[in-house]
């Protein structure tokens, strides 16, 4: 272990030794921070790959949503498209390479990125460069514009925030803390007690040795989100992999070189991500005011917006291995097997629109 990733267990277990342990939560924000914080973790030669990093399409189909959701808001003059966690600046490219078919919108659009990351920073700066738009970064949602509607995207943003985990012993709920063991290593154990309200209504009675996540950070953006949304108008779109319904589990992974990791092991080395509750995010915007639409599996929408007949033009004008590579793209992103249903899109709307693209008989709240 080396740079960040040495920097981050040096503290942690400063902090672990000093407290006798600490929650989970605290050690998965404290290692996301420092993995996040060291810059391009992405693609193939980095840790994982997102949808934007598969293949174009993904982003082209999103930008073009993008555009629609502003036609709906009956095309305002001004406008702040937002994303949330934009990685390498690879999804905000293609959006805005594709939406720039309606000029109106392209016009009327100012980029804001939600990066608190400043190697990140850099390197979306360079990504978007030629793009003809110049992008404000924001630390978090309490600086973007609030003169006008917001257009949001937020792509695999949800599962990288911390989760709370509370464990079922024989005498109740408890915290998981983390506390080193006789070798100084990271390892798991039993925090204080917690009361049963602490566990979401909708989970029902568990057995000892049961494990629920309470993910805080994540319905707290989403409800700033949501609440900025119906006073200012405007949608956001939400793509992650996760529960459609709460439920209990352990869903906490790491991954390193695209392979899993020990989730304790090398914090600040490897990505640490949690299955997103659309359930618990879903409340938590209705909550807030805004009409919620789905979710809806990746697939399923990315194939109601016409994704096939993109790749159909894409492969027909490529070379024969290129035109393989996109249907292998296509595959990965909708098949049930591959990202297709695993990954959710959700939408939250101002109460005034329509229902979008890619959500026709979903329901919503």
């Amino acid at each position: 272990m080396s740079g960040a990733g040495a920097d981050i267990a040096r503290v942690l277990r400063d902090r672990i030794r000093a407290a006798g342990s600490i929650p989970f939560e605290e050690f998965m924000a404290e290692a996301a921070a420092a993995y996040y914080g060291r810059g391009d973790v992405f693609g193939r030669d980095g840790d994982f790959t997102t949808a934007p990093e598969i293949s174009q399409m993904f982003g082209e189909i999103l930008g073009l949503w993008c555009a629609v959701a502003w036609q709906l808001m009956n095309a305002p003059d001004k406008v702040a498209l937002v994303e949330l966690g934009p990685g390498r600046g690879t999804l905000m490219c293609d959006m805005l390479r594709a939406s720039s078919l309606l000029p109106p919108f392209r016009q009327a659009v100012s980029v804001h990125l939600v990066e608190r990351s400043r190697p990140l920073r850099e390197i979306q700066a360079r990504a978007l460069a030629g793009s003809g738009v110049t992008p404000q970064w924001h630390d978090d949602l309490t600086t973007l514009p609030t003169d006008r509607p917001l257009v949001v995207v937020a792509n695999e943003f949800f599962d990288a925030l911390p989760v709370r985990q509370l464990q079922r012993a024989l005498s109740g709920w408890h915290e998981r803390h983390v506390a080193l063991n006789d070798d100084g290593g990271f390892a798991f154990t039993l925090g204080p007690a917690v009361p049963e309200t602490a566990v979401p209504a909708a989970i029902g009675p568990c057995r000892p040795g049961t494990i629920v996540e309470v993910a805080a950070a994540c319905t707290t953006v989403m409800g700033e989100l949501a609440a900025r949304l119906a006073t200012q108008g405007g949608a956001a779109l939400v793509v992650d992999y996760g529960y459609a319904r709460t439920a209990a589990g352990d869903s906490v992974q790491a991954l390193k070189r695209h392979a899993f990791h020990p989730v304790l092991s090398d914090p600040g080395e490897a990505d640490i991500t949690a299955h997103v509750d659309f359930q618990a995010l879903s409340e938590a915007a209705a909550a807030a005011g805004a009409r919620v639409l789905g979710p809806v599996g990746q697939g399923a929408f990315l194939e109601a917006l016409g994704i096939a007949q993109r790749a159909e033009v894409l492969a027909a004008n490529a070379a024969p291995q290129h035109a393989e590579d996109v249907r292998k793209a296509l595959h990965r992103l909708i098949d049930p097997a591959e990202m297709g249903t695993l990954f959710k899109v959700l939408a939250l709307v101002h109460p005034a629109l329509p229902t979008l693209p890619g959500f026709e008989g979903s329901a919503s709240a």
